[in-house]
């Protein structure tokens, strides 16, 4: 009777492991599910890129290190403009 007692009592602490262990698993995965997409730049990203890139390059300071994500058109486009906009300014700040 008593070995009968204990191994119900045995049987059901491992399937509450079990439940316990699968719900914290399954919570884990859900937190960690959004973790795996890297944001998506936009113009602003791509604009501020653009002109350390062509500021840089225009003065000979540093290679600039970027995100580039180039398939994306809004950050292509302000990549574009910052380019010309930072290498503007570099050339007006040899002449001033």
């Amino acid at each position: 009777m008593f070995k009968k007692f204990f191994r119900s009592q045995a049987s059901k602490i491992l399937q509450m492991r079990l439940l316990t262990q699968t719900l914290i698993y399954v919570i884990v995965a859900l937190a960690l599910a959004g973790c795996d997409r890297k944001p998506k730049l936009g113009y602003d990203n791509g604009r501020s890129d653009g002109y350390a890139v062509g500021y840089n390059t225009t003065c000979q300071i540093r290679t600039t290190l970027i995100a580039g994500e180039w398939d994306n058109e809004e950050y292509s486009r302000g990549y574009r403009d910052g380019y010309a906009a930072g290498a503007l300014d570099c050339t007006n700040s040899k002449r001033n």
